[in-house]
C-alpha cells in the first residue's frame, strides 16, 4: 500500500512539470519566432515478483509474470520546430523565414547564437541587430544616409542611398540549420545555442535546398496554439487530480488497516 502512495506521487510530480511547460508555452504565445515545448513521459522501473517464462514447481512455463510499476517521470521536454503563423508588418527590418533555418547572431561572449525571431533593428552605427542588440552574423551595416532597405528572398541586402537611383549591396544574410534542432539549448531572448546533440550548424544561402526563404516586411509568430494548450492543461489538471485521488484512496485503505480490531 505504501508503494501506491509513492507511485501516485511520481505521477503528480510529472504533471507539475507538464503544467510548467504548458504555462511557458502560453506565456510566449505572442513572442516572435517562439517554438513551443512538449513534455514527454515514461514509466519508471518495475518491481518483478514473478518473471514471465519461468518454470513453476510442476515444470510448467509461466506465460505471464507479475510486475508492478513504480510510477512515471518526465523523459524529455522537446522543442517543436514547426513554422508559426507569418503576419505582415510592412517594417523594412522585420524578416521571416519561410521554411527551415535560423538567423545567426553574434553573442557578447563571442559565440554564435541562433534565432527564428526576425524582429531586427539598427543600432547607433547602423548594424542590423536583434532587440537585445546582438548583431547579425555575418555583420550587415546600413549606411546612415540610406532611405530604403531591400532584402531579397535569397538574403541579399541592398539599400537606396539619399540622392542615388540605383541600389547598393551592403551584405548577405546567411541561415543555419541543424540535423537535430530539438537538441539545441534554449538560452532565452529567443536564442538557441548549439550542443553536441544538435550537431554542428550547416550554413547556407536562403532559398537553397534545405533552407527557407527570407521574406521582408513579415514576422513569424509563435507556433503555440492556445486551443491545444488549453486542452492539454485540462487533461494535465485531471491527471493530477486522479493521482491525488489515488494517494487519498491508498491513505484510506491504510487507515482501515490501522483500525482493524482483533
Amino acid at each position: 500500500m505504501i508503494r501506491a502512495l509513492w507511485t501516485a506521487a511520481t505521477g503528480m510530480e510529472a504533471q507539475q512539470v507538464n503544467m510548467d511547460v504548458i504555462a511557458n508555452n502560453l506565456a510566449n504565445v505572442n513572442s516572435a519566432g517562439f517554438k513551443k515545448s512538449r513534455a514527454d513521459f515514461q514509466d519508471i522501473l518495475y518491481q518483478t515478483t514473478k518473471a514471465a517464462g519461468a518454470s513453476s514447481a510442476d515444470g510448467v512455463e509461466i506465460p505471464a509474470g507479475v510486475q508492478v510499476g513504480l510510477g512515471s517521470r518526465v523523459a524529455a521536454v522537446q522543442k517543436i520546430f514547426t513554422v508559426g503563423d507569418i503576419r505582415q508588418t510592412s517594417n523594412d527590418l522585420d524578416l521571416a523565414i519561410e521554411g527551415d533555418g535560423f538567423f545567426q547572431v553574434s553573442q557578447p561572449d563571442g559565440t554564435i547564437g541562433f534565432t527564428r525571431s526576425g524582429a531586427m533593428k539598427r543600432d547607433s552605427i547602423g548594424r542590423v541587430v536583434t532587440s537585445d542588440g546582438y548583431p547579425l552574423f555575418p555583420e550587415i551595416v546600413i549606411p546612415q544616409n540610406a532611405t530604403r532597405i531591400s532584402v531579397a528572398e535569397n538574403g541579399g541586402v541592398e539599400v537606396f542611398l539619399d540622392g542615388e537611383q540605383l541600389p547598393s549591396a551592403v551584405g548577405n544574410i546567411q541561415l543555419a540549420r541543424f540535423s537535430n534542432p530539438a537538441g539545441l539549448s534554449s538560452e532565452g531572448r529567443n536564442l538557441y545555442n548549439e550542443t553536441l546533440a544538435s550537431g554542428a550548424p550547416i550554413v547556407g544561402v536562403p532559398g537553397e535546398p534545405g533552407f527557407g526563404e527570407v521574406t521582408q516586411g513579415f514576422l513569424e509568430g509563435s507556433n503555440v496554439s492556445v486551443m491545444e494548450e488549453m486542452v492539454a492543461m485540462i487533461a494535465g489538471q485531471r491527471a493530477y487530480e486522479v493521482n491525488s485521488k489515488a494517494i487519498q484512496s491508498a491513505d484510506e485503505m491504510l487507515q482501515q488497516t490501522n483500525n482493524l480490531v482483533r
